[in-house]
């Protein structure tokens, strides 16, 4: 979908809806996704599937968060708070990060340094080493940022091994993906890893596929899963479906804060709506082709 269209519906008319009282407001928390921290244009990639937000606009998006009332927290704190964990008078929002590039390390934590915020990163650990390697073109993680990272508050999880699009390959090859990353990281943190970010678009639609998934995550000890499916987390959601608000360069004040409040919840919905017709219409395969957003 288009970013000028989903921008335009949501302050046009889900947001006045929403204000009006017309769209019932539950205990939810937002979950913002973050990728690349850098200056990448994407000049070929339609606004709404970039990756990048700029040093700049994830820099203004972190003070319209402070000056908004809001507190960047880990994933972990964030679900805490659903709970009833009282964090301050502060409303908590979760900050994550996936891939594990190193422009977190340069660009994305003096922002959240600033602000004493925090945040969560999902580590592809085929990708994270010494010396420094590369995923998507782009620098990555080395495991003493990770270690450093750590120590300062980040907390991390598991975007599998080799981010394959477990879709698509046997149980056993996603059994192996979930067990090598999640060892990796405990092994170089010295700590349990419980959370696992699910590599390109989640395939909400095959609910015979995630129930199976989702048993997999508890056995190998996740607690939980966060998705690509547009949304804030309710108390009452699945843990191994947790949505999130997809954010680049962009999204400008009034977008993002909308979507913090819950005005741009009506695309996960949405965008069921589309999977479950592709995947039923006649002639046409159950697997979508993803884009880059979905990574």
């Amino acid at each position: 979908m288009s970013a000028r269209l989903d921008r335009y519906l949501t302050l046009s008319l889900f947001r006045p809806l929403r204000r009006a009282g017309f769209i019932n407001d539950e205990r939810s928390v937002p979950v913002l996704m973050y990728h690349s921290i850098s200056d990448d244009a994407e000049e070929t990639v339609q606004p709404y599937y970039r990756l990048a937000t700029s040093p700049r606009r994830f820099a203004e998006q972190m003070q319209w968060l402070n000056h908004s009332g809001f507190q960047g927290v880990s994933l972990e704190a964030a679900l805490a708070a659903l709970v009833g964990e009282d964090l301050g008078r502060r409303t908590p929002v979760a900050i994550t990060f996936d891939d594990g590039f190193r422009d977190f390390y340069t660009e994305a934590r003096p922002v959240l340094q600033r602000y004493g915020f925090t945040a969560t990163m999902h580590l592809p650990t085929d990708f994270i080493g010494t010396p420094r390697k590369r995923f998507c073109d782009r620098e990555c993680l080395t495991w003493n940022e990770v270690r450093e990272l750590r120590a300062q508050g980040v907390r991390f999880g598991s975007h599998t091994a080799s981010h394959p699009k477990l879709h698509e390959i046997s149980w056993t090859a996603i059994g192996n993906e979930l067990a090598w990353s999640k060892a990796r990281i405990e092994q170089e943190l010295g700590e349990a890893i419980t959370g696992f970010a699910y590599p390109y678009a989640f395939p909400q639609e095959d609910w015979r596929f995630l129930e199976r998934f989702a048993d997999l995550l508890r056995g190998q000890g996740y607690r939980n899963c966060v998705t690509t499916v547009v949304g804030r987390v309710r108390a009452q959601d699945d843990l191994f479906r947790l949505k999130r608000l997809p954010v680049n360069s962009c999204d400008d004040e009034a977008l993002f804060l909308a979507k913090l409040h819950g005005n741009y919840d009506w695309l996960g919905p949405a965008q069921r709506m589309v999977r479950e017709f592709k995947r039923f219409r006649p002639g046409r395969s159950c697997a979508q082709p993803k884009t880059s957003f979905d990574e």
